[in-house]
């Protein structure tokens, strides 16, 4: 889906993110989309959480969200390393109107329970909310709630290397590659010389 984009998944206005969200009709998969869209996580490590990441024992929405180092990618290196991002308002709000399935340790569990769903069906479920939002030539895929994420942080002015905090990149040079960078904001740079 990354159409004429060289490889790069596409950035979302917020308006796309509501009709996408419009689109999907479970409250499970419309918090997925949530959790992409406010932490800026992989769907792949997203797919692998589990009740307690998200969740206090008392069923209270805790204030930073866990990705465990063994469902995120690894660096170059090989190493994973586990990130901890706090919860917006707007994803409290989304996670304390989800009852997670009882029986399951994942959040986003299996038609069995015994394990989480996949990244393939995950793909499929935003694939189908795109489609039906006519969306799909824009090249909207399941990283461009991560692009959109440090994005749209580096354009409220977030500096570099706080987003790298948030996000668990380990180096500059592949975090550069997220961030999108207008031709307004090019030209706007060069007129304050």
């Amino acid at each position: 889906m990354k159409n004429n984009r060289n490889g790069q998944a596409a950035i979302l206005s917020e308006g796309d993110y509501s009709k996408i969200r419009k689109q999907i009709k479970s409250q499970k998969y419309k918090l997925l989309l949530d959790l992409a869209w406010y932490t800026g996580e992989r769907w792949g490590a997203l797919v692998q959480l589990r009740v307690d990441d998200c969740y206090n024992p008392d069923g209270t929405v805790r204030g930073e969200i866990t990705f465990r180092a063994n469902t995120r990618k690894a660096s170059p290196d090989g190493k994973r390393q586990t990130r901890q991002v706090p919860v917006h308002s707007v994803l409290a709000e989304s996670l304390r109107a989800y009852k997670p399935e009882t029986g399951s340790v994942w959040l986003f569990p299996n038609r069995e329970g015994d394990g989480p769903i996949t990244i393939r069906w995950a793909d499929k479920i935003l694939r189908a909310a795109v489609e039906k939002t006519g969306l799909d030539a824009k090249g909207i895929s399941t990283h461009s709630t991560r692009r959109t994420f440090i994005t749209k942080l580096h354009r409220n002015g977030t500096d570099l290397y706080t987003i790298q905090k948030i996000t668990g990149h380990r180096d500059l040079k592949a975090l550069g590659r997220y961030v999108e960078i207008s031709a307004d904001r090019v030209r706007g740079a060069i007129a304050t010389l």
